[in-house]
């Protein structure tokens, strides 16, 4: 089956980045002059989804808001000739029932919200993607996989190489290469200690996944930091079908730490050539400094 649809698990407080989240939804914070949700979305969009599926909490009006039309800065745009921007905004509203909403309402985890989409989902493979995770490639990571589960036809998560004294933040496999870029994944383990962690290959939040996981999930078992942890429910599932690692091409920024989200903003404005000579005047002034 196509993979039709998309989870995005949206309902965190956000709270390592009070006060800006205080009255924001951290998924909100621009990376440039784009919120981390809109890049997400486009490479949802891009991999060919058709059904974007939030899974929100309290205070994620803003979120809703962004997809949605907003008639007076459309009006204020078109009077003052702003054509370029009028485009913009209107461009990030899907057609009507392209994105759902549903809620999260306790806060019981990853797999715990990824559950909540089951009735949106359905009986068919599915991606789920984490906005924190931002992602810089030639190569957009969901549409790869895509391409690599039309021919695995199995579930399937992004990894990357970590720091070994990095193992603690992350889910980490134990797994066997068995082409480029692919692994076939034997065991994971939830933020091992390094001196325990069995590799340095850690998932990161990119998946896709078979509806077998909802039964999974729905049982409900507790995992680390007392939640419904995905990785424990892929770790089940794994005894039942084959669960595949793609190691893509690219950079990856964790936009859920501080440090991470400034990279980001900073290696993303590079990119613009609006932007990049005024900034690389700016860090070489920056370096002698130090």
């Amino acid at each position: 089956m196509k993979i039709k649809k998309a989870v995005f698990p949206v309902a965190g407080l956000g709270t390592r980045f009070i006060p800006a989240t205080k009255a924001m939804a951290k998924e909100m914070l621009p990376v440039v002059d784009k919120p981390i949700i809109q890049y997400a979305v486009e490479e949802a969009f891009a991999a060919g989804i058709e059904q974007i599926i939030f899974v929100t909490g309290r205070g994620k009006k803003a979120l809703e808001d962004h997809f949605d039309r907003c008639f007076e800065i459309e009006l204020s745009l078109k009077n003052k000739g702003k054509q370029d921007l009028l485009k913009q905004i209107q461009e990030l509203v899907p057609k009507t029932g392209t994105i759902v909403y549903t809620r999260q309402n306790e806060p019981l985890g990853l797999g715990h919200a990824i559950w909540c989409a089951r009735d949106i989902v359905g009986d068919e493979p599915f991606a789920v993607l984490l906005a924190d995770d931002l992602i810089q490639t030639d190569k957009p990571v969901l549409a790869e996989m895509v391409k690599k589960f039309d021919r695995l036809r199995a579930s399937m998560a992004a990894v990357m190489e970590v720091e070994k004294d990095q193992t603690d933040k992350y889910g980490i496999l134990e797994a066997t290469q068995v082409e480029d870029n692919i692994f076939r994944i034997d065991d994971m383990v939830e933020k091992p200690l390094p001196e325990e962690a069995p590799s340095n290959l850690a998932i990161i939040g990119r998946y896709i996944l078979t509806p077998r996981i909802f039964e999974l999930l729905g049982k409900g078992k507790m995992g680390a930091g007392g939640e419904i942890q995905l990785t424990d429910a892929m770790k089940s599932l794994l005894k039942e079908q084959p669960i595949f690692g793609y190691k893509f091409e690219g950079k990856r920024f964790d936009c859920g730490d501080k440090v991470g989200f400034q990279m980001a903003n900073l290696a993303f404005a590079l990119e613009r050539p609006d932007m990049r000579e005024r900034l690389i005047r700016f860090v070489n002034e920056i370096q002698k400094s130090f």
